[in-house]
């Protein structure tokens, strides 16, 4: 019935209609879900606690042309944020300087050095992105400078010494406003800020003598630090990322473009390129390299400057892949794979790369997994990667809390911390048994969802345009899957030595092509290579790519059984 009443009330096919009701919308949610706009989507700023006084601050700042330094973090959201900040100020001559620190010498978040080195300077505002939120002892020392915390990441009962603290995840936040705004990454969270300055700025009559900057060019930025920071493409983020993806076609930002191009993208951005292309090579500098060229080249618009930090980003994200592959083959001798949670650790691993470690153990044993990197006096900088129903940031807070960890923070999906050598097992200890207790209470084992049966030849053009209304695809929004019956390998290829690309063909000979990530040495890979051309049952996602005016129909490849067994996961 409800199919029916979507069919008709929304004038929608029965197949979109199916789609919109497997994934939980309703007549009152789904025509916002299909058309996301910032007009239908965006709250008044002002509902985030802390907003006016961070706004009624830098009115004052820029009008009185305070100093204003901008302080983020070395990974994209933290680029991205600093950018967008930068951008702005910089476009209503407002005095403004950036800054991202060292993450090897200095760490993450503010430390007392550079915020004194700034307060010598004359900087009398401080703006924190994407960091700040837990940052005590180094904020008791920026006394004199006012501190503005534009963060994301969930706060302990204790806040530190701010001016204002712009954060839907604050624990005293209103729970509305927290589960508005709660999924946002920190750039999400410095463009509400930013359309709050704006507003504020317009009835002061600030643009009577200057041009009002057009704060929607920006979105490109906040696309960006949406998608890299693995934040759920839902709600306001869904929206903030369609429009982005518009914002980057138009290719202004001309750190993006030169980037871009290096990266060898020809072809509409999609989430795909933003978490796998542009991010990495980004990120980059933070990881091997040096960490302030991100918000740089994001920032910068001299087109020369934008395609020599292009280059130096292309051929550090080179070394990245570099020490990241000798740092997992290591890794991968220390796992247990019988254990529910992986902790692995090892001295002389690049700290830069652990968080990719984690990604991909995580991803091939789906368990909570810890990589912790030991340097000479004894201190471990640890990244975590968890898995949906562990909450890592949560227990990273409580492991501090106890004592077991020097530090860390993060989300539910991802989180850092710093340990000694000592708290080494205290920790392990301590996550087993909140992980043992969870299990009682909440199913952590695998699955993949599955919207229905297809036959290849179902998959034509129309169809799927109507499944790409539903995008754009990432997290708490995946791209629809479905089960292929009977499909055989006709041939096979492997592309890096690691994805396998297959060409498939059903019943009377209708075929088309399909690709695997990482699949190689996994039993799914084993199952496609096998030279038996027994029949299997696909599930997979179907893809529409069109360049030079063609469209070819392909297929991305999520699991497989044969067909002569009940459907269970090959890999």
């Amino acid at each position: 019935m409800h199919v029916v009443n979507f069919t008709q009330k929304l004038e929608i096919s029965p197949f979109l209609a199916r789609l919109l009701v497997m994934r939980g919308y309703d007549l009152a949610s789904a025509p916002l879900f299909l058309e996301p706009s910032l007009k239908r989507h965006l709250p008044d700023p002002l509902i985030l606690k802390d907003m006016d006084k961070a706004v009624a601050r830098l009115i004052e700042a820029i009008i009185g042309q305070e100093k204003i330094l901008i302080w983020g973090d070395y990974d994209v959201d933290g680029a991205t944020s600093s950018a967008l900040l930068s951008r702005f100020f910089k476009s209503i001559d407002a005095p403004v300087a950036l800054y991202i620190p060292d993450r090897i010498k200095e760490g993450y978040g503010p430390n007392a050095q550079g915020i004194q080195k700034f307060k010598d300077q004359g900087y009398t505002v401080m703006v924190t992105v994407d960091c700040g939120t837990t940052s005590f002892e180094a904020l008791e020392t920026a006394k004199g400078m006012d501190v503005i915390i534009l963060d994301h990441h969930v706060s302990e009962t204790k806040l530190p010494a701010a001016f204002a603290i712009v954060n839907p995840n604050r624990l005293d936040e209103k729970e509305e406003t927290t589960k508005i705004l709660g999924h946002l990454a920190a750039v999400g969270i410095s463009f509400l800020y930013v359309i709050a300055l704006n507003r504020a700025l317009r009835g002061s009559g600030y643009y009577k003598s200057r041009h009002e900057p057009d704060h929607i060019s920006l979105l490109d930025l906040v696309a960006l630090g949406t998608v890299c920071d693995v934040m759920p493409l839902t709600g306001l983020n869904r929206t903030f990322v369609t429009q982005g993806l518009k914002v980057m076609m138009a290719r202004k930002n001309k750190g993006l473009s030169a980037l871009s191009d290096i990266a060898g993208m020809s072809e509409a951005p999609t989430p795909y390129h933003l978490g796998f292309t542009l991010g990495p090579r980004i990120n980059a500098g933070g990881r091997v390299g040096e960490s302030f060229l991100g918000a740089r080249l994001l920032s910068t618009d001299n087109t020369e400057e934008a395609s020599n930090i292009a280059q130096t980003l292309d051929s550090y994200n080179q070394k990245r892949r570099g020490l990241e592959q000798e740092a997992l083959d290591q890794a991968f001798l220390q796992v247990d794979p019988k254990s529910p949670f992986l902790i692995v650790a090892r001295e002389g691993w690049h700290e830069g790369v652990i968080g990719i470690v984690a990604g991909r153990l995580k991803e091939k044993y789906h368990k909570p997994t810890a990589v912790i990197a030991w340097n000479d006096e004894g201190i471990g900088k640890g990244s975590a990667r968890s898995i949906p129903g562990f909450d890592f940031g949560r227990f990273i807070h409580k492991a501090h809390h106890l004592g077991y960890v020097l530090n860390g923070g993060g989300h539910a999906m991802a989180a850092g911390f710093s340990l000694t050598k000592d708290q080494l097992p205290l920790f392990t200890r301590f996550l087993f048994t909140e992980l043992s207790r969870l299990e009682s209470e909440v199913d952590l084992s695998p699955f993949i969802t599955c919207d229905g049966h297809l036959d290849l030849s179902a998959l034509t053009p129309k169809l799927l345009n109507e499944i790409e209304w539903l995008s754009p695809f990432g997290i708490g929004n995946p791209s629809p899957k479905f089960i292929f019956s009977d499909v055989i390998v006709d041939s096979y290829q492997l592309i890096k030595d690691q994805h396998i690309k297959c060409r498939f063909t059903q019943g009377d000979g209708v075929s088309i092509d399909g690709i695997g990530f990482r699949l190689k040495d996994t039993p799914l890979g084993k199952a496609l290579m096998e030279k038996s051309r027994r029949p299997l049952d696909l599930l997979a996602s179907p893809k529409l790519d069109t360049w030079g005016g063609k469209s070819k129909i392909s297929l991305i490849i999520e699991d497989a059984a044969f067909s002569s067994l009940p459907l269970k996961r090959a890999g």
